[in-house]
């Protein structure tokens, strides 16, 4: 069975065959737009291109996704993706967008491994300002390796016989005007042809061409903004200790930005099959090294604890480190452009891509896929100015993880040119001094990972009972150790 029959959006195909399903299709398709043969074409099929793929398949007749490698038929790697071999999360704001473009995604990761941990029950972190608490469950992640969670995507939305893979192939421009974009000029197999689209959606990630794009098309360049800390990531796979397998909490030691010093943490997250994922970073000045040896002197002699160093030193190495370089947070304002072409938006890494240190790249993807579709549905096909509001609605998610990733990143030395705005450092100071009010109280500490899980926006930390908070303090002392369990620890081989 296809996944548009799971998902409803067409009846089951009767038992005569493939054409009564074919013929429920085409008159569904009617009675939801005047147009019977609209076509979506999405360039880039990884995370974001596949969840706009799910996205548009309910409401295109077709969708063709474009992309430039030939994609592994499993969880494995391949050469347009290095910095799948670091860590990844989705938050539970990403993981419920997930699902509801994907109705039982989430079964599926976690029949192939992937855990959910509940937030912050099972989160151990460092943070500029102490060590969390664990509190009762506010919100989740799930975790798994990136290649087993684009596989369990892929395979999912390739299902659907609505949605065409294109693979091995070479994007070569828009075509159309600076008015309307009518298609895309892609290479395959060496020879040139223009696929004509109804909407064309770009997902290619941080190598996007958007905006040399839209001036060949006569129009101005977006503005963008680039907050590079420089930093280096540096990541090696374990297998844990044998009783650690099945479940342990994410270990976080995170840097303080506003120390003067490069900001230097590692963070530890249980995978499947066993195994942990170690990943260190260092900011400009701060760098972790390919280097084996170097990788445990540096958990343990460069971080401000050595947690992640103690856990890895009870584990199976089962890699070399992987170094990626390519980190920087950079965000185009297409939502803000005098002109907007219809028929054309950006989605995921290509309107914004994160330092992946702080695990949103993915949620805020799956987030805009459903702001995507969101729209396209409301509005319907040839709606006058519906690539504007898509660009609008795919924003929003933006924002506000752009906010927390900058709030950060813009106080290390060299990260912008200009140093930190009058607001970078207004924000920096609030969010500073909630961040210490939840080390010890939990009522503030669920409002600060109701933002940072992308559930809610940023607006919840301004209410009157938040800015109280803030103003008292934590409410119970500092502590002074990492918050592991006695059996945590025993399961470690830590005692």
């Amino acid at each position: 069975m296809s996944t548009a029959s799971s998902r409803g959006t067409t009846p089951p195909r009767p038992p005569a065959g493939k054409q009564a399903g074919e013929d429920d299709r085409r008159e569904a398709s009617l009675t939801r737009r005047p147009s019977p043969a609209t076509v979506a074409v999405v360039l880039g099929g990884s995370h974001s291109g596949m969840l706009a793929a799910a996205a548009l398949a309910g409401l295109a007749d077709r969708v063709i996704v474009v992309e430039r490698d030939v994609l592994p038929p499993g969880p494995a790697p391949r050469k347009g993706l290095p910095q799948a071999r670091h860590v990844h999360q989705l938050w539970s704001g990403g993981a419920i967008a997930l699902e509801e473009l994907l109705p039982g995604v989430t079964r599926r990761l976690r029949s192939a491994g992937a855990h959910r941990l509940p937030v912050t029950t099972d989160m151990v972190a460092l943070s500029p300002r102490g060590w969390f608490r664990r509190w009762h469950e506010s919100h989740f992640m799930l975790l798994c390796s990136r290649d087993l969670l684009d596989a369990t995507v892929r395979a999912q939305v390739l299902a659907d016989d609505r949605i065409e893979l294109l693979e091995d192939s070479e994007v070569l421009g828009l075509d159309g005007t600076g008015a309307a974009v009518t298609g895309v000029r892609v290479r395959v197999g060496g020879a040139e042809r223009t696929l004509r689209a109804d909407l064309v959606v770009d997902a290619t990630g941080r190598s996007s061409r958007t905006p040399r794009w839209l001036t060949e098309l006569g129009l101005p360049a977006p503005r963008s903004r680039t907050v590079d800390p420089g930093l280096t990531y540096a990541s090696r796979r374990y297998r844990a200790p044998e009783l650690a397998r099945d479940g342990y909490p994410v270990i976080s030691v995170q840097p303080d930005a506003r120390s003067g010093r490069p900001g230097r943490g590692g963070v530890l997250l249980p995978i499947e099959n066993g195994q942990w994922l170690v990943t260190l970073y260092g900011t400009r000045g701060g760098e972790p090294s390919a280097d084996a040896a170097d990788f445990a002197r540096y958990a343990r002699a460069e971080l401000r604890h050595p947690i992640v160093a103690d856990l890895a030193e009870r584990a199976e190495p089962l890699t070399d480190v992987t170094l990626t370089r390519t980190t920087a947070n950079h965000r185009h304002y297409y939502e803000r452009m005098p002109v907007w072409p219809e028929n054309f938006a950006v989605l995921g890494d290509a309107v914004a891509a994160f330092n992946p240190v702080y695990g949103h790249g993915m949620s805020v993807a799956a987030q805009g896929a459903v702001a995507l579709r969101a729209v396209v549905r409301r509005h319907g096909w040839g709606a006058p100015g519906l690539a504007r509001r898509i660009q609008k609605a795919i924003a929003r998610p933006v924002g506000g993880a752009w906010d927390l990733a900058i709030g950060q990143d813009v106080f290390y030395p060299g990260a912008t040119a200009e140093g930190p705005t009058a607001r970078d450092r207004l924000v920096a100071a609030y969010v500073d001094r909630l961040m210490y009010t939840a080390t010890g109280n939990g009522r503030i500490a669920r409002r600060v990972t109701d933002v940072t899980s992308l559930e809610r926006r940023a607006e919840v930390l301004l209410a009157p009972g938040v800015l109280l908070a803030a103003a008292v303090g934590p409410l119970k002392p500092t502590l002074t150790e990492p918050p592991l369990s006695a059996e945590e620890l025993k399961r470690a081989e830590l005692q």
